[in-house]
């Protein structure tokens, strides 16, 4: 029985930056003597086993054969006579088919490292074509590396876009794909990951609506960038440079699909397409199961991102409606990540990525006056039920017009 690291923790390794996750490989070795050491298995569909003492993954050699359609399509065959480079073979990029002994002595069968020293990201075998979830994977990890200088090498790229061409897109899980979406999403250039999508034509099957705002201009006076597609993934780019959660950067992402329905003749004005954008918002979220709380600011952020961007202008009464529609009373945080999402917006423009926001702190300030009004007073003057409600509507509104005259003095 011989153990080996595999993967991302040599890898990580021999690129000096942190090592998060470890999985092991264990060759010439079976079930039974795996079992009999104390290792404890995981997984129906390949033998996995959890160390006894420390609970990190080894996996048995194996090798697989494309059987089926999607992901999932896969028959694997493990036994003690498949050897490293078998096992290694199957993997995805040279860069994740090194493997490493206890003594930090490399197997790399598939010149990883020269692919790691060239900033390549290349496919191990055609087998990499077999699998449609490795074109979401490579993308991803094209956002994760981007700042170190990698890029995908084109043979890859061109498999990658066999792929899409293919159908296979269509067999993954909406479980899978948004696994790799959402990781993606909160790498250090998270514009890569679209960026490469695009290059290999699995945007367009797999998220035809961001696809479509590729090449559909604004106005240049408001957005200096001009191309809407072009926006998004600056819009992106500030997302991550700005620390933002995940749900800031899923709405980010969605934020402009209704300029994508805008027709033609209309360019590049975009009239009323934040409500325009919002069933195509609805069916990215459903189609990839996005959790509740990235759907709902979704959706919000589709909805009022240009009242935040007019904040200053609005009327108290407008801004009374903004404030009921996030709930601002009981899920403050919600509301705080729209404005986050919104200042992203701003400053995902060509050259404005470092003007000020003062709509930030004006709408914080408002919410702050509107949740500063006291319900107590109200009950002790008899009000309740639907009367209590308009009154206290009514309250607000007058903190909020109080609010607006001493911003504007």
């Amino acid at each position: 029985m011989q153990i080996f690291k595999v993967g991302g923790a040599v890898r990580d390794r021999l690129l000096g930056i942190p090592v998060t996750d470890v999985d092991r490989v264990v060759v010439g070795a079976t079930t039974e003597e795996m079992l009999a050491q104390g290792f404890r298995p995981v997984g129906a569909d390949f033998p996995v086993f959890l160390h006894p003492k420390t609970g990190e993954e080894y996996a048995l050699a194996r090798t697989e054969r494309k059987s089926g359609r999607g992901y999932g399509g896969f028959t694997f065959h493990a036994s003690p006579e498949v050897t490293l480079e078998e096992d290694l073979i199957r993997r995805d990029l040279t860069i994740n088919a090194i493997a490493e002994d206890d003594q930090q002595n490399l197997t790399d069968p598939y010149h990883g490292q020269r692919d790691l020293e060239a900033r390549i990201l290349r496919h191990v075998s055609p087998a990499f074509a077999e699998d449609p979830l490795r074109v979401l994977r490579v993308a991803r990890f094209a956002a994760r590396y981007a700042s170190l200088g990698f890029i995908v090498a084109p043979e890859t790229l061109e498999l990658m876009r066999q792929l899409s061409e293919s159908g296979e897109l269509q067999a993954l899980t909406a479980e899978r794909s948004w696994k790799e979406i959402s990781r993606a999403l909160m790498e250090d250039q998270p514009q890569v990951f679209i960026q490469v999508l695009r290059d290999c034509g699995a945007l367009k099957e797999l998220m035809p609506e961001v696809d479509a705002l590729f090449g559909v201009p604004q106005p240049e006076v408001h957005h200096p960038e001009i191309d809407t597609g072009l926006h998004t993934l600056s819009v992106l780019e500030q997302s991550a440079l700005h620390k933002q959660p995940l749900t800031v950067r899923w709405a980010c992402l969605l934020h402009d699909l209704g300029k994508g329905l805008t027709p033609e003749e209309e360019w590049p004005r975009h009239i009323a397409h934040e409500h325009t954008g919002l069933n195509l918002i609805k069916a990215v979220n459903e189609r990839f199961k996005a959790p509740k709380d990235c759907q709902e600011l979704a959706l919000l952020v589709g909805k009022y991102h240009t009242h935040c961007h007019r904040a200053l202008e609005l009327k108290a009464s407008t801004l009374l409606e903004l404030l009921q529609s996030f709930d601002v009373y009981r899920r403050p945080q919600r509301f705080e990540e729209f404005i986050g999402a919104c200042e992203m917006d701003a400053r995902g423009r060509k050259g404005l990525e470092q003007r000020s926001y003062p709509q930030a702190d004006y709408l914080r300030g408002a919410a702050q006056a509107a949740r500063e009004v006291a319900v107590q007073p109200l009950l002790e003057k008899g009000f309740k039920g639907p009367e209590l409600g308009e009154a206290l509507k009514r309250e607000r509104l007058k903190a909020l017009k109080a609010y607006k005259d001493r911003a504007s003095a």
